[in-house]
């Protein structure tokens, strides 16, 4: 088993995807690189964990439908 995401992480990022469903793709490199763009966030670590969670929600995604 996987350590359990944050709450805000988890939030952030389906904000994200929301705002910007185009922008991001189940490849978690080219949504790190995306998020530089788009949000000013400033922690590195907490960037690469919200791109790893849009990255896990969108290969769940294509995997259902």
């Amino acid at each position: 088993m996987g350590k359990i995401r944050q709450t805000y992480i988890k939030r952030a990022a389906r904000r994200l995807l929301e705002r910007y469903p185009d922008k991001f793709s189940p490849d978690y490199g080219q949504n790190r690189r995306a998020l530089e763009g788009l949000a000013s966030i400033e922690s590195k670590p907490l960037r690469n964990k919200i791109a790893g969670y849009i990255a896990t929600l969108l290969k769940q995604k294509t995997e259902e439908g």
